[in-house]
């Protein structure tokens, strides 16, 4: 009987993909990757024209001299890696790295573990595409170019530890700009104007909300503006002068991409990127399901496409139909254009098998794996039902010169929200009950002036900075939680709360790569990268010409950094502490936490003490100074040099003015000098203050 060999990267899929195949088929795993560039030197040259150099990964030679004998014996052997631009690269490594030049060798992939695909997929086999290799070769070398290159010179200049990456510099960089944008932010003033009114039927008043003249919108800038609208109405009637009424529709979410299923689990669960691709990897590996065995319960979790296959959408109108009434499946699917080629050859991110509902799974599977799963299972079953649908009415209210507006919006088919509702939704489900006609006058019962200001930049959680990556195409979502969680790991970013702050140290790296690196770390310039090795993917772009293109510029740059920047090194600056064990003047070292004490009279003297900056400015509540400090995850904040005696903090930076209102403290945000005291609310532009 013939033998066949089917390799696969996991281990974990072995088990379910031999119950589809039977005794004819051997399945063995590669483990991940086989071969590499070597990790003590750069893996290619110039010279040899930017050949790369592969070697088999330390600790894999058992590995493969065991595929080796399992090879021999096989008559055709079956390369099945995942399906992807990487998995394409592990079969070719594993083709050569087990010299399978003269077998019989078939490159097969499945979007999906369940046995229809697996035994689909045997049955048209490919060769191993090598514009998908090439694709991966480039990018692995590219990474290897800035990482060895740049990294030893960050070792030299601010302390060993550190990396340089080509996609992961350019991401810090986003991040710091972010918090540059919040620290520079300035408030700006402006009013809302609300009249609550008695509507005929409703048992609460009704809040109608100030939109202007019947001729044009007004913005309410100051107290002033409200007080002219106020004058307006000057005492007359609150007249209803016209009311809408329409119906809408809200379509169904598009089923899960690898990006939009991190943003969501971030948002809904509070998983990290990494953490949900973790999981999703395991639901579709495969899990042990009563009276099914093992089987993958997803498809594939790397893609960016939104498409569904012809036997899903079928499968998925039926259940739906049987479920929950011919009324709520749709016709087609929504669908969505992608600005550009990524994983596009795979489906969406979607249940294997529909009626595998979360409430089947939920005692067979760890609370983590179902809530991920039922995430999925739901989002992929509303993007196949109907739309919502609401009966909206819109309101004009007259009084005086003065125009206000209702608005309110009522459910009257709940279509896919039966099964899914994102958590960020914000319906307009309602501001009034009862029902208005035109010509209706309405009691007025109280106006409702407030004072606003506008709010900065928020900071970027996981979920913001990967729908801002992939707006901006840079890197590939595969690769976002490996980005993140190496910023994370690099103490360059701290989280607080969900979200993410640069620390002191991810603030010195990135100026350093700014001033010296400005391309590596340009947003636009990573996005251009990506698209040329989607070129390299598609065949247009070959793939030698990037790295030939690319790695003189970074070269030079290289060498002149290390001349320019040979005095940017932190030196140890004298601080006024003096070593209460020696007595010599104490320096400031720069750690990994940041800044530190230490006596200059290392190793005899080992004394060290956290530094603290003065700013100038005496705690409000002690006397004592001021300065600023770091929360343990790398945020900056002003304290008292006295704590924990004095517990006085603030985030914003302290003047060195005092209140003209209240003699408190005032603190700079952006352009402006706000007091401490919000029961003050003093506040002014700093260039005013200081005119």
């Amino acid at each position: 009987m013939a033998k066949n060999l089917v390799i696969v990267e996991s281990p974990s899929k072995i088990k379910t993909i031999k119950k589809f195949l039977g005794s004819n088929y051997e399945v063995v795993a590669s483990v991940g990757h086989v071969r590499d560039l070597p990790k003590s030197q750069l893996g290619f040259s110039p010279e040899d024209g930017y050949e790369p150099k592969y070697i088999t990964i330390r600790g894999k030679g058992d590995i493969l001299a065991n595929l080796r004998k399992e090879v021999k014996k096989a008559d055709k052997i079956y390369l099945a890696t995942d399906p992807d631009r990487e998995g394409e690269a592990i079969s070719w490594h594993l083709y050569h790295a087990l010299k399978l030049e003269d077998k019989k060798v078939y490159r097969i992939t499945f979007n999906e573990i369940t046995k229809n695909v697996v035994k689909e997929s045997l049955k048209n086999p490919r060769e191993i595409d090598m514009n998908l290799v090439d694709a991966q070769q480039a990018r692995r070398m590219l990474d290897r170019m800035v990482g060895y290159r740049i990294s030893p010179l960050l070792w030299s200049k601010i302390k060993r530890g550190l990396s340089a990456g080509r996609v992961q510099s350019a991401v810090l960089r986003m991040i710091c700009d972010r918090e540059a944008e919040i620290e520079a932010f300035t408030p700006e003033e402006y009013w809302t104007l609300e009249a609550q009114l008695k509507i005929p039927g409703a048992k609460k008043p009704g809040v109608a909300k100030y939109y202007g003249t019947e001729k044009s919108k007004r913005e309410l800038i100051c107290q002033a503006d409200v007080e002219n609208a106020l004058a307006d109405v000057g005492g007359a009637p609150y007249v209803v002068k016209e009311v809408k009424r329409s119906e809408r529709s809200k379509k169904a979410p598009l089923p899960f991409t690898t990006s939009t299923l991190q943003q969501e689990a971030s948002k809904t669960l509070n998983f990290s990127t990494g953490k949900t691709m973790n999981l999703a990897q395991q639901l579709y590996e495969g899990v042990e399901v009563k009276g099914e065995g093992t089987i993958g319960l997803i498809t594939y979790l790397r893609t960016d496409s939104v498409r569904i296959s012809e036997e899903a959408m079928k499968n998925a109108a039926q259940f739906i139909e049987e479920r929950y009434g011919k009324e709520y499946g749709v016709q087609k699917a929504a669908e969505k254009k992608t600005n550009h080629k990524i994983q596009d050859a795979h489906e969406a991110i979607r249940p294997t098998d529909i009626t595998l509902t979360p409430e089947k799974l939920k005692d067979q599977l760890p609370r983590d794996l179902f809530r991920l799963y039922q995430l999925i299972w739901q989002r992929f079953t509303a993007s196949q039902m109907a739309p919502a649908r609401y009966e909206t009415t819109s309101v004009k209210i007259l009084a005086g010169k003065s125009l206000f507006t209702m608005a309110a919006s009522k459910k009257i088919f709940d279509g896919f929200t039966s099964v899914y509702e994102q958590k960020d939704e914000d319906e307009e489900e309602n501001t009034f009950s009862g029902r208005l006609e035109e010509g209706m006058e309405l009691e007025h019962v109280a106006d409702v002036p407030q004072q606003h200001f506008t709010q900065p930049p928020a900071h970027y959680n996981e979920a913001s900075l990967v729908k801002t990556l992939e707006e901006m195409g840079i890197g590939r979502p595969s690769t976002y939680a490996a980005i993140i969680g190496t910023i994370l790991g690099r103490r360059y970013v701290a989280k607080e709360g969900k979200n993410l702050i640069v620390t002191e140290l991810g603030e010195v790296v990135n100026k350093m790569m700014e001033e010296a690196f400005p391309t590596i770390v340009d947003a636009n310039f990573t996005a251009n990268m990506e698209a040329l090795l989607d070129g390299v993917e598609e065949g247009t772009v070959k793939w030698k010409t990037i790295i030939e293109n690319f790695y003189p510029d970074l070269d030079e740059a290289v060498k002149q950094a290390e001349k320019e920047l040979a005095e940017v090194k932190i030196a140890d600056e004298e601080s006024e502490e003096v070593c209460e064990k020696c007595g010599r003047r104490m320096v400031i070292k720069y750690g990994s936490n940041g800044k530190f004490l230490a006596c200059p009279g290392f190793p005899e003297c080992r004394n060290t003490k956290p530094y603290y900056e003065k700013i100038g400015v005496a705690c409000p509540k002690c006397g004592r100074d001021l300065v600023m400090k770091r929360t343990q995850k790398g945020r900056r904040y002003y304290g008292c040099i006295g704590n924990p005696e004095c517990d006085f903090m603030v985030w914003q930076r302290p003047s060195t003015e005092k209140c003209p209102k209240c003699g408190g403290i005032l603190l700079e945000k952006g352009n402006r000098l706000t007091c401490a005291d919000e029961n003050c609310g003093y506040s002014s532009l700093k260039i005013q203050k200081e005119a």
